[in-house]
């Protein structure tokens, strides 16, 4: 596993604090993390829709082609 150095303004950070209790996560490392997460399985599942959208779409397309 990788890590990155992050710095933030100290009116930043007890915001970031605030926000990992509001969520009951033990620290603002773990609100990250699950920020970054989040982020990454959006766009996945974004990707994935649009992806099944477009083969329903031109389902009939794609068996004249073939």
């Amino acid at each position: 596993m990788s890590s990155i150095t992050l710095n933030f303004e100290d009116k930043q950070l007890v915001q970031l604090r605030a926000k990992a209790k509001e969520m009951q996560l033990a620290t603002v490392e773990e609100l990250l993390l699950k920020i970054a997460n989040d982020l990454l399985e959006s766009r996945e599942a974004k990707f994935e829709a649009a992806m099944q959208y477009v083969l329903k779409k031109n389902k009939e397309l794609y068996k004249r082609l073939a």
